[in-house]
């Protein structure tokens, strides 16, 4: 294994598979072929057009959109199209610059080729003997990638938040870091895949956090998301990461973009163009 097979293992899609999907004349997302029936069914919310799909013209503005759109996701629902119905709506926009679209439950965006965006952290302590990072596995009971391990701290962007205000927001939820220690996470950039499972394409966009933790801070488990917190020397991550899938799929990019920042990939490693490339292969 190599860290790159993380980075193709993120990018391995198949675009023939799947026609674009439009509101107005916007790209938003892609629906795959099986899918594609759901939309047929309901020409009162979907037109069909030359190579595509489009939101019908009738939905005049984002609510009206939102609205329409999330009574029939509720139908689907009902018919347990959706496993992990979460009751929050993500942007439908290329770009978070701008303003939304509409808004889409956070369940039902895979299965229209939306791009979603998240807030993932890498929380680390400087100690005598060199760089730790702490690591939490996820909770058992979990209805997605139970049991993996995963970054510090990671969430979905939500419509109407910031993404400094998620940063606190799921640091507080899935670690117990208080807002005076979550506002010195830094900035470092995103990382970009196209990820596809079955009918689900995952185009997505994971800004990026590192911060900086006192010695003696332990993050707590609170809202049950996560079953344990483990400090790891920085040595160990890497070999987890690199030789083993025992991360969630987009930690390991999280984890290795650390890496290359903070100097543990060097550039005289054979692979460190293509992962360096790779880490934002997908970025428009």
């Amino acid at each position: 294994m190599s860290f790159l097979d993380h980075i193709h293992r993120c990018n391995a899609h198949d675009l023939s598979q799947f026609e674009p999907w439009h509101i107005g004349a916007q790209r938003v997302g892609w629906i795959h072929c099986d899918f594609a029936p759901r939309l047929v069914a309901r020409p009162d919310l979907f037109d069909r057009v030359a190579g595509g799909w489009r939101l019908s013209g009738r939905l005049l503005d984002a609510s009206a959109r939102t609205i329409a759109v999330e009574a029939w996701l509720q139908e689907l629902r009902d018919e347990a199209l959706f496993g992990d119905w979460r009751g929050e709506r993500y942007p439908v926009t290329p770009d978070l610059k701008r303003p939304p679209l509409m808004d889409m439950e956070r369940a039902a965006v895979p299965s229209f080729g939306v791009r979603a965006y998240g807030v993932h952290l890498t929380g680390y302590v400087r100690r005598a003997d060199g760089l730790h990072i702490w690591v939490p596995r996820r909770a058992y009971d979990k209805p997605t990638y139970p049991g993996m391990l995963d970054n510090t701290v990671a969430g979905g962007q939500p419509t109407g938040l910031g993404l400094m205000e998620n940063v606190i927001k799921e640091c507080a939820e899935e670690a117990g870091i208080p807002e005076a220690i979550a506002r010195n996470a830094k900035g470092a950039g995103c990382i970009t895949y196209c990820y596809q499972s079955g009918v689900q394409l995952k185009p997505d966009v994971q800004y990026v956090f590192d911060l900086e933790l006192p010695e003696d801070f332990t993050p707590a488990i609170v809202d049950g998301e996560v079953d344990s917190f483990e400090l790891w020397p920085v040595s160990r991550v890497i070999e987890r990461v690199r030789d083993t899938f025992d991360f969630k799929y987009n930690c390991n990019l999280v984890l290795i973009d650390f890496f290359v920042r903070h100097g543990l990939i060097e550039p005289d490693d054979p692979d460190y163009l293509a992962i360096v490339a790779g880490l934002r292969a997908t970025l428009e």
